[in-house]
Formats: C-alpha cells, structure tokens, sequence
C-alpha cells in the first residue's frame, strides 16, 4: 500500500501535456468519410479523434494547471453555430505537413481564442498565426506533391452545422499507437 501511496505523491509532480479545444468529434462519422478521400499517394498519419486546438499549453505541472482551470472558469461566451468550411494544408503547398477542414463564420471562433490567450498570458506565451481548422490527417511524405494537391482541392465538403456550446482542456498522452486525449475540465458557454 506504501509502494502505490508513494507512487501517487510522485504522479502529482509530473508535468502533463495539455491544451485547450473545442471538441468536433460529434462529425467524426464523417470526418472519417473524408479522410477515405484523400490522397492514397502519401504516407499519411489520420486523426482518430477530431478538436479543434484553440491553444497548445505543452508541458504543465499539476498547480499550474489549476489555475489554467481556475482562470478559464472566468471565460464568458455564448453559444453559437458554426459551418464545415473547405479542405486545406499546412505550411504551405510546397511543404505539405497537415490536411484540414476549415469553418466558417470564424469570428465567435476567434474571439473566443482570442479572450483565451489573453486570460493566460501570464504564464503562457501567446498563439502566434491562430487558425481554425480541425485536422484531418498528417502528412509524412507526399509522392507527387501536385496530384495530390489536385486531389485535395477536388473533395467536397458538406456544410453541416456545429453547435459551440463548450471548450475544454485537455490532456494528451504520448503512446507508440498515437496520442490519447483526456478532458480535464470542461467550460460550458452562458446559458
């Protein structure tokens, strides 16, 4: 009993991976449809679970991340709706690292990022080059980066609506078979 009462002092000092985001994994049906899509010419690493990250926190010892939690308790928003945009990549077309699904309107989106960031500047550095997306895929290594970036620009995307209603921070497990999310707490939106 000593031996497992030690370990669980230690666990409390260890750092854990976190960030915040809104889940999406309500569309993951049809994310899943999407990524049967894609490109089949590229080593291409699918997500299993869908979130859009409004901010990565990286390493966070357990104090600190309650007052993460203690300070996005005070995050005030509404609920609102957004639409699946279009499908895009990251960086760039000639470096091809991550593929995507866009929404649309972002404004509530950003705003909502944006009064996050700012809550935490005091102890994280703030989001450079914010943009809502939801990945769908990383991208090992494209075969012929201009097929495959004609086959991205053709897959269509349905304009189905999401609810905002929450955010959440989350914890991220490094595993050999991908990372394992837990939500730690969940912000609901005013109702």
């Amino acid at each position: 009993a000593v031996k497992g009462a030690v370990y669980l002092c230690r666990q409390d000092y260890m750092s854990m991976r976190l960030f915040i985001a809104i889940d999406f994994n309500e569309l993951k049906g049809y994310f899943i449809e999407l990524q049967q899509e894609l490109p089949k010419n590229a080593k291409l690493s699918l997500t299993k679970t869908f979130h859009m990250t409004l901010k990565f926190l990286g390493e966070v010892q357990p104090d600190s991340a309650e007052n993460v939690i203690n300070i996005l308790k005070n995050i005030k928003f509404e609920p609102f709706s957004v639409f699946l945009g279009s499908v895009g990549i990251f960086p760039t077309e000639n470096y091809i690292r991550v593929v995507w699904v866009g929404i649309n309107p972002e404004e509530k989106i950003l705003e909502l990022q944006k009064q996050i960031d700012e809550s935490l500047m005091p102890l994280f550095k703030k989001e450079k080059d914010f943009k809502a997306h939801i990945t769908l895929a990383r991208v090992k290594y494209p075969e012929d980066k201009k097929n495959f970036l004609e086959q991205i620009k053709k897959i269509k995307i349905d304009n189905k609506k999401v609810e905002i209603k929450d955010f959440r921070l989350i914890k991220s497990t490094l595993t050999p078979k991908g990372p394992v999310y837990e939500d730690l707490a969940v912000f609901n939106a005013d109702q």
